[in-house]
């Protein structure tokens, strides 16, 4: 390629005055936004101001209503595990703990399958199929939880006894995986022992919270930078090679923040839960055993019959529950904001 030729500087007449060159200033950036832009920043701000007011207003609520039972309680809310209300021995010691369980064996069934859809969506599947799939995943995050709670408690709880019994007999070693009154050599023991356990319960929010992962996670692989993949491959790299060292590093944070919002998600699940469990005011621990409860279950399944301060005993059960989730989806929000990588991955 010819170097391009430049045309000759004119020549300054000798009695030509000096003219110095202006110097080098820093061009003034207009900060003035137009009319479209401040009406879309008015707007922006004004949203964001009213969710934070009506999350205030939440739990401004909460806390009046809940203020007389925790006044009573005092510390004992969070020891106690009957609830009685009336005779003032209440607390949510056993409902949380239900809750706790049912939302981390719900994640623990969860995040693997929704980080195996999601990888196979971003980096496997053919273009056709990997709509299809989207649109499958949205739609069954658009299921009502009803449909869940259902098919749970008429299908998954008479199909899933085996399993549960086949955890009971190998792994009964384990405490959380021991069932009181089974008999695992006898094939004409009863298996009322196994339903309404927080292991059906927690197979069946999963199943509610993992187009929700699922989504958070496929879009943060789908972002991977494609100089980094492509030097991974001119590296010799292999597909799963690519995934290792640049897919999952770069979508670490994408994959907990994920995960984080699945389980706000499934501490706050009501309906599901309240049609599979058998509601059971001790701590339980043993997650294959019938008998449990959550705190939104509590709620559910005493607010009709409630008097005024059963009422705001349950008001206090709710803003536990509350500050419980807005922690939880806060902790994620803010890995989700963080997330960026890349330059941890080595190719």
């Amino acid at each position: 390629m010819s170097a391009m030729t430049l045309p000759p500087e004119a020549p300054r007449a000798p009695d030509a005055p000096y003219a110095p060159e202006a110097p080098d200033t820093p061009r003034t950036l207009k900060r003035s936004a137009g009319l479209p832009d401040q009406l879309f920043r008015g707007v922006a701000r004004g949203s964001g101001a009213v969710v934070l007011a009506i999350m205030l207003l939440v739990g401004t609520f909460l806390g009046y209503r809940a203020w007389e039972a925790l006044r009573v309680a005092k510390w004992s809310f969070l020891t106690t595990s009957a609830w009685e209300p009336e005779s003032h021995r209440f607390g949510i010691a056993a409902v949380l703990t239900g809750t706790v369980l049912i939302g981390l064996v719900a994640i623990a069934i969860a995040v693997p399958l929704a980080m195996g859809t999601a990888l196979y969506i971003s980096e496997y599947a053919p273009r056709s199929v990997r709509r299809t799939m989207i649109t499958v995943i949205d739609l069954m995050a658009a299921v009502p939880s009803v449909v869940y709670g259902l098919w749970g408690a008429f299908y998954l709880q008479s199909h899933i006894v085996g399993l549960s019994r086949w955890l009971a007999t190998y792994l009964s070693w384990i405490p959380f995986f021991k069932v009181r009154g089974a008999d695992p050599g006898d094939p004409l023991a009863t298996t009322t022992v196994y339903t309404s356990s927080t292991f059906i319960a927690g197979i069946v929010v999963a199943l509610m919270v993992t187009p929700i992962a699922c989504s958070v996670m496929r879009e943060t692989f789908s972002q991977a930078p494609a100089g980094e993949r492509e030097g991974a491959y001119a590296l010799g790299s292999t597909r799963w090679g690519v995934i290792r060292t640049v897919v999952l590093p770069f979508g670490r944070g994408g994959a907990i923040g994920g995960t984080m919002l699945g389980l706000g998600r499934a501490l706050g699940e009501t309906i599901a839960v309240y049609m599979i469990i058998s509601p059971s005011f001790v701590i339980q621990p043993r997650i294959l055993e019938n008998g449990t409860n959550s705190v939104s279950s509590l709620i559910a399944l005493r607010y009709g019959s409630a008097s005024d301060f059963g009422m705001s005993a349950l008001m206090a059960a709710g803003l536990a529950l509350f500050l419980m989730t807005l922690v939880v989806n806060f902790v994620a929000s803010s890995i989700v904001a963080r997330s960026r990588s890349g330059a941890g991955a080595d190719a």
